[in-house]
């Protein structure tokens, strides 16, 4: 172990008198720096902003005054979703996704105020995160200073003397690699330091260190890698040709073609078409607000019977109120079935182009990152099936409180009686009843267990690397 340890050493000093090297790796350093400092603060401050503006649309709702019921359905709600503790490392979907939804009867609308203005911020710096920075940037690092920690001693004519003054070529081989492991560990700090800051924020510390430890294992793999193709190439100049390649292959082209395969495997249908085919299913029920449509006949019928009465009108209930709830339930099975089949078709791209982390390590660390960080699709699925419920509840609220506090007498009439439509409005203690809304991420256990996957397959890219070099050591000569 000292002999590794002094080869280590021994190329620490042949970087430090290298001012490219040294220039190269404060350059990433501040730019990993500054990237996790913008990033930080503006995740931070868009957390603040949308738990005040959460806050806000609850109290504007419940300090509305007394109303019909119905008035309400229509005068919405809207909740945020609030960005989870690791997104000031890797936002993930944050800023292509809608961040607010708005809720009201009758319909699921979308999410909408994606972060636009993300790109003009700095220069376009908020857009370069450190997960970015990290992902594409920090190989080209070790590239740099590692493609010829052993083909510089090969054409130095000093690898066969290190030989024959009996240093092992598996030791020294081990040196080189663990120089490069530690300008890897450097380069981690500055999302070391963020990551705590999480922790100190609520996030989960064993997501956090599946977090922390994908990126470490990540850039291991492309330490692994500069050495590997460093102890089989002959000369300085093939090693970064074959490196840049390798690069340009596994972190750009790769994952582009990836997400066309997955686009053109899995398409997804047009929101024009899909809402046309929404409101042709649509049609063929009732109209909520047409209690007189044929469609609630039955429902009709079956009430009068339920209560024993011979007409609408000597209902204990309003039969306004129970058509509007009727009606919202199965509108609302009809949407949810259109929603879940748009999001399995979500899913189904994003597992295909996961698949392919298995031959590029930079997909496979980008699906790590964002699952352990609750930033990816399936966090944003959460948050559209949180706001459903939602949105659902007090919608039916107060359809109940239609169909129980309102007389079906007044409501028929309050169009066109002043006494009628008073007596319509509900007190707005009713509204009161609307539940705060606190986007919480999928639990950090689902998301541990959720980045074991992309994991297992940075930590096979691992075991095949260093198998390589385990070759290239045992038959590395002068």
């Amino acid at each position: 172990m000292r002999k590794v340890l002094l080869v280590a050493a021994d190329e620490w000093r042949f970087w430090r008198r290298s001012r490219l090297a040294m220039l190269a790796l404060g350059l990433l350093l501040l730019l990993v720096a500054a990237s996790a400092t913008l990033t930080a603060l503006r995740m931070s401050s868009e957390a603040q902003a949308r738990s005040q503006l959460q806050t806000d649309a609850e109290e504007t709702y419940r300090s509305q005054p007394d109303r019909h019921p119905h008035r309400m359905v229509h005068y919405g709600h809207y909740v945020f979703r609030t960005p989870p503790p690791l997104a000031m490392i890797d936002p993930g979907v944050d800023p292509v996704t809608g961040q607010s939804i708005f809720l009201e009867g009758h319909r699921q609308n979308a999410a909408m105020f994606a972060d636009a203005k993300a790109g003009a911020t700095a220069g376009q710096m908020a857009d370069m995160s450190p997960a970015a920075v990290l992902s594409l940037f920090a190989p080209l690092l070790l590239i740099a200073m590692g493609y010829s920690v052993m083909t510089r001693e090969r054409e130095a004519g000093t690898l066969g003397p290190l030989l024959a003054q009996g240093l092992s070529p598996l030791t020294l081989v081990a040196g080189k690699w663990l120089a490069l492991a530690s300008v890897a560990g450097l380069t981690l700090l500055p999302l070391m330091l963020t990551a705590a800051a999480a922790i100190s924020k609520g996030e989960s510390i064993s997501a956090t260190a599946v977090f922390a430890g994908s990126y470490g294992l990540y850039l291991l793999v492309w330490c692994t890698l500069v050495v590997a193709v460093s102890s089989l190439a002959t000369r300085r100049a093939g090693a970064l040709t074959i490196l840049v390649v390798v690069w340009i292959l596994l972190a750009l082209i790769i994952p582009r073609f990836a997400a066309n395969v997955a686009a053109s495997a899995a398409p997804a249908q047009g929101k024009i078409e899909a809402d046309f085919e929404v409101l042709s299913e649509l049609r063929s029920m009732g109209d909520g607000h047409n209690a007189a449509d044929p469609a609630f006949e039955q429902l009709k019928t079956n009430l009068l019977l339920q209560y024993g009465v011979a007409s609408i009108e000597d209902l204990p209930v309003n039969f306004r109120g129970v058509v509007a709830q009727t009606a919202e339930a199965d509108l609302t099975a009809v949407l949810n079935r259109f929603a879940e089949e748009r999001m399995a078709t979500e899913i189904h791209q994003v597992s295909l182009l996961r698949s392919f982390g298995w031959i590029s390590p930079t997909l496979a660390l980008r699906e790590a990152s964002m699952t352990s960080a609750g930033t990816g699709v399936e966090a944003h699925h959460k948050f559209l099936r949180d706001a459903e419920a939602v949105r659902f509840d007090f919608v039916q609220g107060l359809n109940r409180v239609h169909a129980e506090q309102l007389a079906y007498a007044d409501d028929i009439n309050r169009s066109s009686d002043p006494e009628a439509e008073r007596r319509t409005r509900v007190s707005s203690e009713n509204w009161k009843a609307l539940e705060d809304f606190d986007f919480v991420p999928p639990p950090s256990g689902a998301r541990v267990e959720g980045a074991l996957t992309p994991l297992g397959k940075l930590g096979a890219w691992f075991a095949l690397l260093f198998g390589l070099v385990l070759l290239s050591a045992r038959g590395l000569k002068p």
